[in-house]
């Protein structure tokens, strides 16, 4: 349950600190004078949107913080793996809003938005006229219905749900491949026939084109590098003044110095390991100079080989890396074609076989709602009749469909409010009173089902007046005996039930200010007296005292 609810320059509250009980938990005061601000404080909380709006004029920032005392959940994996402090039974949700950004954070942590969206689910059920919109909407009355019976099918619509999801990846392959098999046969060719092309020039590798160039270069200049090679070999190792002759000359030089002085050994022996190198040079040379042939053949080959190659780069990329990874683009291209009429039997097979399953599930899903749609009705019936709408009748309605993430059923809630009128869809209730009664009798009856436990209501009882207001009055009394009770209410019978009457009130004096206080004693008596009476006189004095102890 909320334990505390903290403002700080919210709007029009400078700070607030409202701590709440179990039970019924009343907010009054009059007609705007701010009352829903608290709810909207902890319905924004947990919200994704966040206006900075919410910031008190003058102010650079706002803060909500909430405080949740947690005696059922077991939240201890779920904190664990978002590196937030276990705090015992109690939850702290602050929600810090300035003119840039919004940080949440839960027991200090920094959290994102979809871990408020669990907790949310998980503590707190904000009834609003934006959900009594939602609740008379079509679409959302299956989803009412799975949530009721839950335990019964839950975990086979969740089966369902999942091998629904594979169903529609398996329709969007069969879509992909018999996109493909449309090919036309002259785009199969063409596709072959750059396969061939490719093929038939037999790449060596990536770099084929390179090592050619260089071979290329030696062919055609090979006149030169055989007179180049040739006259360096001469130089080296010629009859006549060669430096070899000049070395042989030094060598002996040293031969006879390193007879006087053992010092010079180790350079003598460098000096002939030199000579050595220089002669090896010498034959390298002369043998690349015999060896070097002007081979025309060779060059014409050369010059055609590059000739298609810079061909295929032309056409597929530019260069040889391309062409190759085009090649097999092209391959991959073909293979899934030539693969795709036995494809797609493969998966008109897959399909029909995952269809079957799921229309088995989903018809045992459909006998399980329609029986489980027999006793919600029944239920709401029943508590309809309690909140003074005894001529009432409620069915819940469901027609077959095709096949769906849901199942094969449209559900459609159903109500007549008058024994002269037939059953009609629920959006068409004209009373706002008897909309407002049919919303708690769904939330009264879903309530007592779920582990939700605070459950709000802003201005339930719009549009009633009477025994209607005594029979919801009683309505939210009982429901408060399992749940934490949040009303905004302008009746002084629901008011007279609360545990914890809050009162709002707005002043304007050098700037606007809104201040909330707990009632109590002849202060509570004269609030209810004040929504009894519009007026604080000895009669409606005497009308509050008889509410309050009644």
């Amino acid at each position: 349950m909320i334990k505390q609810l903290k403002l700080k320059n919210y709007i029009l509250i400078d700070e607030l600190c409202a701590n709440f009980d179990k039970g019924l938990n009343i907010i009054t005061g009059e007609t705007g004078a701010g009352k829903s601000i608290i709810i909207n404080a902890i319905d924004l909380v947990f919200s994704s949107r966040v206006s900075k709006d919410v910031i008190k004029t003058g102010c650079d920032k706002a803060s909500i913080e909430i405080t949740i005392e947690n005696t059922k959940h077991d939240l201890t994996k779920l904190f664990e793996e978002n590196g937030i402090d276990n705090l015992g039974t109690e939850i702290v949700i602050t929600k810090e809003i300035t003119q840039s950004s919004v940080r949440s954070r839960i027991n200090g942590t920094l959290v994102n938005q979809e871990l408020l969206k669990s907790l949310r689910a998980l503590f707190v059920d904000i009834h609003s006229q934006h959900q009594t919109y939602t609740f008379l909407q079509p679409q959302y009355h299956i989803n009412l219905l799975d949530s009721y019976a839950k335990e019964v099918y839950g975990q086979t619509l969740q089966t369902y749900k999942e091998n629904y999801k594979k169903y529609e990846e398996y329709l969007k392959l069969l879509e992909e491949a018999k996109n493909s098999a449309t090919t036309t046969e002259s785009q199969i060719d063409f596709l072959k026939f750059q396969i061939n092309e490719i093929e038939e020039a037999n790449i060596q590798s990536p770099t084929e084109d390179s090592e050619l160039n260089q071979e290329l270069e030696v062919l055609e200049n090979a006149e030169k590098l055989k007179e180049l090679t040739g006259s360096a070999y001469w130089t080296i190792n010629g009859d006549d003044g060669s430096i070899l002759e000049a070395l042989a000359k030094i060598k002996a030089d040293l031969n006879k110095a390193e007879s006087f002085d053992p010092q010079l050994e180790e350079l003598n022996s460098n000096f002939i390991d030199a000579v050595e190198n220089l002669k090896e040079i010498s034959s390298s040379l002369r043998d690349y100079s015999q060896n070097l042939d002007n081979d025309t053949q060779r060059l014409n080959d050369i010059q055609e080989r590059l000739f298609l190659l810079d061909k295929l780069k032309h056409k597929y990329g530019g260069t040889l890396e391309s062409v190759l990874e085009n090649y097999e683009k092209f391959q991959t291209e073909l293979s899934q074609i030539e693969f795709s009429t036995q494809n797609i039997e493969n998966l008109e097979a897959t399909i029909k076989e995952q269809k079957a399953e799921l229309e088995k599930i989903a018809q045992e899903i459909s006998e399980n709602r329609k029986n489980y749609a027999q006793v919600l009705s029944v239920l709401i019936q029943d508590k309809l009749a309690v909140l003074e709408l005894p001529k009432a009748r409620f069915e819940i309605e469901i027609k077959p469909k095709d096949l769906s993430p849901n199942g094969i059923d449209n559900v459609e809630f159903l109500i007549s409010t008058n024994i002269s009128e037939d059953l009609k869809p629920l959006a068409k209730v004209a009373s706002g009173g008897e909309i407002s009664r049919v919303m708690l009798a769904i939330k009264s009856i879903f309530a007592q089902n779920d582990e939700i436990d605070t459950v709000i209501f802003d201005e339930i009882d719009t549009g009633i007046s009477g025994k209607a207001t005594q029979s919801v009055a009683d309505e939210m009394v009982e429901l408060s005996k399992s749940h934490q009770i949040f009303v905004i209410t302008h009746q002084a019978i629901i008011a007279s039930k609360a545990d914890k009457h809050f009162y709002v009130r707005k002043s304007q004096q050098d700037q606007t200010k809104v201040e909330v206080y707990v009632l109590t004693g002849d202060n509570r008596i004269k609030a209810i007296a004040e929504l009894a009476g519009g007026t604080i006189n000895e009669q409606s004095i005497e009308f509050a005292k008889s509410l309050l102890t009644a």
